[in-house]
C-alpha cells in the first residue's frame, strides 16, 4: 500500500481558534482526518505529523526522503506554516532529501502580508496548493498519488 506523510508546522496545532476568519474553523484533527478519509478513498495509508520545531520538521523531511529511496513513501504534503517564509534549512533540507513535496497553504498566502508572498519552499516542492482551505490537503494528496501512479520522481 502506498505511504503518504502529512506534515504541519509551526501553529497549525491552533487550527479552529486562530484566525478562524483567515483559516476556518476546522481543527488539526478535522484536517488529519480529510488526509485518512481521502487516503483511504486513494488505496494509500496516511501519517500525520506536526510539530512546532523546526528541526524536528527537517528531522521529519530527511525521514521520508530516507522512506521514499526505499519505496515505502511516495510523498509529503507538507503546510511549513510561517517557516515557508523564512527558511532556507527546511528549502535545502527537502532539495537534500530528494523525496517529492507538495507545499500546502490553507490561505491563499499572496492576498494576504507582503512577507508572505515569498516561499523559500516553492523552489524546491513538486506542487503548490494555496488557498483552498483543508481542502488543498485533498489535491495536494491526490496529486502526489497520480504522480507516483504515472511514475513521476
Amino acid at each position: 500500500m502506498a505511504q503518504l506523510l502529512i506534515l504541519n508546522g509551526p501553529n497549525l496545532n491552533l487550527l479552529g481558534q486562530r484566525e478562524p476568519a483567515v483559516y476556518g474553523a476546522a481543527t488539526l484533527a478535522d484536517v488529519e482526518a480529510l488526509c485518512q478519509r481521502t487516503g483511504e478513498r486513494l488505496g494509500c495509508s496516511v501519517e500525520c505529523r506536526q510539530s512546532n520545531h523546526e528541526g524536528v520538521l527537517i528531522d521529519a523531511i530527511h525521514e521520508a526522503g530516507r522512506r521514499f529511496k526505499a519505496g515505502e513513501l511516495i510523498g509529503v504534503v507538507f503546510n511549513a506554516g510561517a517557516y515557508t517564509h523564512t527558511s532556507v534549512a527546511l528549502h535545502d533540507a527537502i532539495k537534500g532529501a530528494e523525496v517529492p513535496v507538495v507545499e500546502v497553504h490553507i490561505s491563499n498566502v499572496h492576498a494576504r502580508e507582503a512577507f508572505r508572498h515569498h516561499s523559500y519552499i516553492s523552489p524546491a516542492a513538486a506542487g503548490i496548493v494555496v488557498g483552498f482551505g483543508i481542502d488543498g490537503y485533498v489535491l495536494a494528496i491526490e496529486g502526489l498519488v497520480r504522480r507516483a501512479r504515472a511514475g513521476s520522481a
